[in-house]
């Protein structure tokens, strides 16, 4: 309103042009470039692959078991108990899988080698664990025979998707840490 001593006033919903302000990304390019070299260590994505596929194997070991399981004494079973189940198992045995290669490998005492192995890479291990029951329950509703070969072509593209997953966080924590747990 002219006379009011408002037109001098900038809008609340109006920033002062800022000079490293550029169009949509008020990051500077050099920082850009920075983060993305962030993610280009090729022996930092080995060592997270070799990390991840650790943790891999040990998931499977306690899944698959408690699948096969299930399907041969418990057919008729729930499937979100089975699922349940499985995931469960999966987690164990990883930490079981991981404590005892700290402890191997790295001779780490068996109560540090547990603490370790949990505190590492169990949020990898439940990302692992959903996107591998939840790629094999879209693929087969959890109903397919181990007899039937659409199953293990199914296990294939899930346990492939359950190392995908998580495989970035472990780079990140690799990273961000200098080190890993296996």
């Amino acid at each position: 309103m002219p006379g009011h001593g408002r037109e001098d006033a900038p809008s609340p919903c109006c920033r002062p042009s800022s000079p490293t302000f550029t169009g949509f990304n008020p990051i500077p390019e050099s920082t850009n470039r920075s983060r993305f070299a962030f993610w280009t260590d090729r022996s930092a994505w080995r060592k997270a692959a070799s990390n991840t596929f650790n943790c891999l194997v040990g998931c499977m070991i306690g899944d698959l078991g408690v699948i096969i399981y299930m399907q041969a004494y418990h057919p008729h079973a729930p499937m979100a108990l089975t699922m349940g189940l499985a995931m469960t198992g999966g987690l164990i045995t990883s930490i079981l899988f991981e404590a005892s290669l700290l402890r191997w490998k790295e001779s780490f005492p068996w109560r540090r080698a547990f603490t370790t192995a949990f505190s590492m890479s169990f949020l990898s291990m439940l990302g692992m664990e959903a996107v591998a029951n939840a790629t094999d329950f879209m693929l087969t509703g959890g109903r397919v025979p181990l007899s039937d070969p659409f199953y293990w072509q199914a296990l294939a593209l899930s346990v492939t998707a359950g190392f995908l997953a998580p495989l970035p966080y472990n780079y990140w924590q690799f990273k961000r840490h200098g080190r890993s747990c296996h």
